[in-house]
């Protein structure tokens, strides 16, 4: 007999408990993508809250991808992906200079900390698409112009042989999020080849499988960004 929901008291943003109490009833009947939950009306009645709450809660639930509403048939349980949440992530982050640079302070340890294990797996045709990607950045910074499309593709590179598809969604993210927020002036790179000379730093010790080097280089090349994400943040608050 499947476990019940908790009954809820009436508070603030009530909604938010109910979706709480529905991905627990979920995790505690251990149910799998595709299985049957009960009817709104039967998730109001055991919460104790109003049709409407349980209906708000169940829309974010799928909007997530935890629940999949079939009309006619009711209420499943979704086939969840962290894609939405990552996909709107970098939307959520452009209000706060702050959450930016903390993000990119998780990306400088995340990249740091996977080098090593990066460099395993790097293959020739890795080094050869770097370098390509370094020599367009160097012409394009040469021409005092900004390359974003290049240096988003080296950071994913950097990484393609770990197969490990959630780093690089992360650092995808934060590539967004920096790029969409690089419209204020004090965000905006103003220096492309010393940009360029970061990259190249980075690719010249990867290319010779130093591990140290690639961390020291990538270290310098985010320091660089977060001295302009805090300028950023202080200036937001004149």
């Amino acid at each position: 007999m499947a476990k019940r929901l908790q009954h809820l008291k009436t508070r603030p943003l009530l909604h938010h408990e109910v979706q709480e109490a529905i991905k627990d009833y979920i995790f505690e009947n251990n149910m799998q993508p595709g299985d049957s939950l009960p009817p709104e009306a039967e998730l109001a009645n055991q919460t104790g809250v109003s049709r409407n709450s349980v209906r708000e809660a169940v829309k974010a639930l799928e909007s997530l991808g935890i629940l999949e509403i079939r009309h006619g048939s009711g209420l499943f349980v979704g086939d969840f992906s962290i894609e939405p949440l990552l996909d709107s992530l970098p939307y959520g982050l452009l209000m706060d200079f702050k959450d930016l640079r903390d993000l990119l302070e998780v990306r400088r340890v995340l990249e740091s900390g996977m080098m090593e294990s990066a460099l395993e797996v790097t293959s020739e045709q890795q080094i050869s698409d770097l370098q390509q990607l370094v020599e367009e950045m160097r012409v394009l910074a040469e021409q005092g112009r900004a390359f974003p499309e290049q240096d988003r593709t080296f950071h994913q590179k950097l990484f393609e042989g770990m197969e490990n598809n959630a780093l690089s969604r992360v650092i995808d993210v934060f590539w967004l999020a920096y790029h969409k927020a690089s419209v204020y002036p004090s965000i905006r790179d103003r220096d492309p080849m010393h940009t360029y000379r970061d990259h190249a730093a980075i690719f010249e010790a990867i290319k010779v499988g130093d591990v140290e080097k690639a961390r020291a280089a990538l270290y310098k090349h985010h320091e660089g960004i977060l001295s302009r994400l805090e300028r950023a943040r202080q200036e937001s608050k004149d």
